[in-house]
Parts: C-alpha cells; sequence; structure tokens
C-alpha cells in the first residue's frame, strides 16, 4: 500500500512539475497596416544585445498581410524581458528596405510604440516584461 501512494505521489508530482515549466503564449497585434499586399514580418528579441539581429531573434514570424491588422501567436515563450519589431514587407524581399536618407520605405514599428528621432529605439524603450506563467497581449502601430 506504501508503495502505491509513493508511485501516486511522484506521478502527481512529475505532473505539477511538468505543467510549471510549460510557458505561457504571447500574442502580438500589428495594426494600421495599410493594405493586403506582400506579408507581414515579426522578430521577438530578449535582450539589448539581441535587438533588431533577425539571426539572434527568440521567435520570427511572418503571415499574408491584411489591411488592419494582423495578430500572431508565440506559443510556450518563457519568463523574460522581451521587445518585437515588425515590419510590412510588402514586395516580399525578407528584409526591410530603405530610401536614401536612410528612411524605411514599408511600414514598420516596435513594441509599445517605442520610437527615436536617430534611427531605431533602443531596447529598454520597447521592451516589455513577460512573466511566462500568463498569456498575455502586446501590439504595436506601422509607420510608414
Amino acid at each position: 500500500m506504501n508503495r502505491i501512494y509513493m508511485m501516486a505521489l511522484t506521478v502527481a508530482l512529475s505532473a505539477t512539475a511538468a505543467a510549471a515549466a510549460m510557458a505561457a503564449d504571447l500574442t502580438v497585434t500589428v495594426k494600421d497596416v495599410r493594405n493586403a499586399s506582400g506579408l507581414v514580418r515579426i522578430a521577438v528579441y530578449d535582450s539589448a544585445a539581441s535587438f533588431l539581429k533577425p539571426p539572434l531573434a527568440k521567435a520570427a514570424l511572418q503571415a499574408k498581410a491584411s489591411a488592419g491588422e494582423v495578430k500572431f501567436v508565440i506559443h510556450d515563450l518563457p519568463a523574460g524581458r522581451y521587445a518585437v519589431g515588425s515590419f510590412h514587407d510588402e514586395n516580399e524581399t525578407g528584409k526591410i528596405e530603405f530610401g536614401p536618407l536612410g528612411v524605411p520605405v514599408q511600414g514598420y514599428g516596435f513594441s509599445n510604440n517605442a520610437q527615436s528621432t536617430e534611427g531605431p529605439p533602443a531596447f529598454p524603450q520597447a521592451a516589455f516584461d513577460f512573466d511566462g506563467k500568463n498569456d498575455k497581449a502586446v501590439s504595436l502601430s506601422l509607420n510608414y
């Protein structure tokens, strides 16, 4: 009887630990998409060192553009401090394009609607905390 009780307790504790280890979902809504051409892309970064360096993104997703807004869900994201960057890849080149003065010619945006007068915002401006236990939703608007 004691052995059965110990086995049941072990199974119950294992299931509890597994549930605690699962992370929550982050929903990112990209607003103010001007048309349905191409793709909307997002990247989620977890540090200032990785911010706006696509190969270092914690997650990167794309979806068919839709005038108005496009939603993304990143499943099982662990707790941390994150920032999101997004752009409207209207011609599907896979990269944001810039005009002669270095200004993006496609819609772009960052979490917290962070902006800077000299280039992209810094990670702390766009960063938000994610507890990893509760689902969270953030939104950002594209600037054209």
